[in-house]
């Protein structure tokens, strides 16, 4: 009924989606639309048939539990709230959320969509294995006043088992045993490795997931909404506005005479990837700005992969129509009375460039475009022809890494390599010669697939920092992500390591070879131990030499399966040194 009731009131307001496209992609999105209708698409994803997209992928049909995220979880709210309200009385103040991807982006993104409500905790999230992140959470964060949320769905993930052992020392130490678990709360699958240890070690709470819900689909679960209820968001208006969107995305409402909103936006980009356009570009007014980065992990590593792939474009700066190649496809997520880009989006769909606009009344909108997105996503994966629920080639960096670990753990030291140019305190590593900064760059580029239509594939620019995350870093890389955009005419993207390899690092050896990749590594002037087992001291491994190895083990990765990689090592200013790129 609140589907039928926004329907209405969208029609009476004469509301619609802003959609503008040159005449000649036209006729193949009203192919695929029709294709859509008439194999019966909705229904058969709603009636979780794998071969939608696969005639032999049974293990599809325990990946659609996101379907019904929206109904299932409003039962469990009164749990939700009663279980905040304990954790309020107790006296915790702050959350420091361990996890990766999946895990991850959902929380940060309503963080700091809609900040924290009076009298709750305070969220911060932890992605990084970057040594200087990890001591900058531990010194801030008061264990006392401290709940930490340990969420992985496999419960298994490296990353997050690290951080768990790491903190729960540093509780175990101040506190000791026999408080130490009440500081801390899983999130997992049911029978992970985590379940078990949140058991033996008293963790205060177990949220035992849906196990037929992947990490990227999970941000309207428990991964997403313990979190949320924590910084004190309204949970029924959130899953409400999801189900009257997944009310929209049945199949009753049809993707060609209807408005099924989902099914259109998946047919428009997986459709518009094939024709060229698979640089899908992400604009979104400021306040949701980080729904960019969720929506970035959700598109990378459901559908590139099998050599095709959509590359989401997300954080990079606005500009000019002339700076754009024909390989964009532009996304505008504009929430009510904000018209901060409306000139310069009219400035793209005036010189022809393809723009939908999808509008949201208010930030809970955002429940809404959660399940948009992910019934978008799998929809353009049956247009690709691809899986959208595995990930296959993650696991080729994290191999490697494994390994360079391993020999570590033997030798006492990660392998060395010889840098082919040295100059400005920034050491270069690449399968060329060059004898200047600029020289690299050239090289690098001139690998690049162009081409002057959106009739055949173009290269991307990813930039890869496998360094501390802070603001004035992130603002280095944007104007260098932006002067190579500019001087190149090429998409870009920024992810910082080992983040991204949980959102983009499929895509990135997944599709067809279109990425130049520029890794960036710097000295790390601190360490941190990570214990072998949580409540002991012994430690064979450091998170400095975890995050080498998994730099070195993307790098290896990217190479075998036949990218371009230049690495920057920067020995000491990190901030510095990006700006010498710049220049």
């Amino acid at each position: 009924m609140n589907g039928i009731s926004e329907k209405q009131a969208h029609l009476t307001a004469g509301k619609k989606s802003y959609f503008t496209y040159p005449a000649d992609f036209q006729a193949a999105i009203t192919k695929a639309l029709e294709q859509i209708r008439d194999e019966n698409i909705l229904n058969r994803i709603w009636a979780h048939d794998p071969t939608v997209w696969e005639a032999d992928a049974a293990e599809i049909i325990h990946r659609l539990g996101w379907l019904h995220s929206p109904d299932v979880m409003v039962d469990a709210i009164p749990e939700l709230t009663s279980w905040v309200e304990e954790v309020r009385s107790a006296g915790y103040t702050q959350a420091l959320l361990l996890g990766m991807g999946g895990s991850s982006l959902a929380p940060e993104m309503f963080r700091f969509t809609f900040g924290v409500k009076a009298g709750f905790l305070d969220l911060a999230v932890l992605d990084s294995t970057d040594p200087g992140a990890v001591l900058e959470y531990a010194e801030t964060f008061e264990p006392e006043k401290t709940l930490y949320i340990v969420s992985t769905k496999s419960g298994g993930t490296v990353e997050t088992l690290s951080f768990m052992k790491y903190f729960y020392n540093q509780v175990f130490n101040a506190l000791g045993q026999k408080s130490a678990g009440d500081h801390f709360i899983a999130i997992t699958d049911p029978g992970s490795s985590l379940n078990s240890i949140a058991n033996q070690l008293n963790f205060r709470k177990i949220f035992l997931n849906d196990p037929n819900i992947g990490g990227r689909y999970s941000a309207l679960s428990f991964f997403g909404l313990v979190p949320a209820a924590l910084i004190g968001m309204d949970l029924s208006t959130l899953l409400e506005r999801a189900a009257t969107m997944a009310c929209n995305c049945e199949g009753c409402n049809c993707p060609v005479g209807g408005n099924n909103s989902a099914a259109w936006l998946g047919t428009i980009i997986g459709t518009s990837a094939k024709m060229g356009r698979d640089k899908l570009t992400l604009v979104t007014s400021p306040p949701i700005s980080h729904f960019g980065a969720w929506v970035e992990q959700l598109i990378a590593e459901s559908t590139g992969k099998n050599t095709r792939g959509i590359l989401p474009v997300e954080g990079e700066q606005l500009l000019a129509p002339d700076n754009y190649s024909q390989d964009r496809l532009f996304v505008y997520l504009r929430l009510e009375n904000d018209d901060t880009y409306d000139a310069k989006i009219k400035q793209l769909a005036d010189a022809g460039f393809p723009v939908i606009q999808i509008n949201l009344g208010d930030l809970y909108d955002l429940g809404a475009e959660i399940f948009r997105w992910e019934m978008a996503t799998v929809v353009a994966g049956k247009i690709l022809e691809i899986n959208p629920f595995d990930q296959p080639n993650v696991e080729s960096a994290k191999v490697i890494a494994r390994q360079k670990v391993a020999d570590y753990q033997k030798e006492g030291k990660l392998p060395e390599f010889k840098p082919i140019l040295v100059t400005e305190g920034i050491g270069v590593y690449a399968d060329f010669s060059a004898e200047s900064l600029d020289e690299t760059f050239d090289k690098l580029m001139s690998y690049a697939k162009i081409d002057k239509d959106a009739s055949a594939e173009r290269s991307y620019i990813a930039i890869q920092a496998y360094v501390k995350p802070t603001v004035e870093t992130s603002y280095a890389l944007l104007k260098l992500r932006t002067k190579l955009q500019i001087k190149y005419k090429m998409a870009t993207t920024v992810g910082y390591g080992p983040r991204f390899l949980h959102s983009t690092g499929q895509l990135h050896k997944g599709d067809g070879g279109n990425g130049l990749f520029i890794q960036i590594t710097a000295d790390m002037p601190k360490d941190a131990p990570i214990p072998d087992q949580a409540g002991q001291e012994a430690s064979f491994i450091s998170f400095g030499v975890l995050k080498t190895a998994q730099a070195l083990g993307d790098h290896q990765a990217l190479v075998n399966a036949g990218r371009h990689v230049i690495r920057f090592h920067i020995e000491k200013d990190v901030v510095g040194g990006i700006h010498k790129l710049i220049r």
